[in-house]
């Protein structure tokens, strides 16, 4: 089982790899903000489960697993980014949000909003509706707090 750090990293190394074709510690420990040693030992133990190669002049390379779990983790991220900018949140918020639902999330929950958000880009005025359902809400409750406060 991988742990949440564990996550970061193949995602994080993922993106290097997109990017620049390969990952280095000071790229990944620039990335993450943590200390290339700290980088140096999570390397290891993903070494060890056989999702990252450290290749002399190449650096550190995801193998076929650890991309493809990079991968997922890559577009889970994005997806749940989406759908918190669909229910409206602000983008400060929803960094810190997604960083704190991902690795928490089951893998049906995340096919049910993976579903959720497709639905709302294929029928757009749904989305719309649920929008002004959210205005019509915050309006009621500013009306009900302004009576409360006489």
């Amino acid at each position: 089982m991988l742990t949440s750090s564990m996550e970061d990293y193949l995602e994080k190394i993922y993106e290097l790899m997109k990017e620049k074709g390969y990952a280095r510690v000071s790229d990944i420990a620039s990335s993450l903000s943590v200390q290339p040693s700290s980088v140096t030992k999570m390397i290891q133990k993903l070494d060890e489960k056989q999702l990252v190669t450290y290749e002399k002049y190449r650096g550190i390379v995801l193998t076929p697993k650890g991309e493809q779990l990079g991968k997922l983790m890559k577009q889970r991220h994005k997806r749940l980014e989406e759908f918190l900018r669909m229910l409206g949140i602000r983008e400060e918020t929803i960094q810190q949000d997604v960083e704190g639902i991902e690795h928490h999330v089951s893998p049906a929950t995340m096919s049910a909003l993976n579903n959720l958000v497709l639905f709302f880009e294929n029928h757009s005025h749904c989305l719309q509706e649920f929008n002004d359902f959210c205005q019509d809400l915050d309006a009621l409750k500013e009306t009900e707090d302004e009576g409360k406060t006489r």
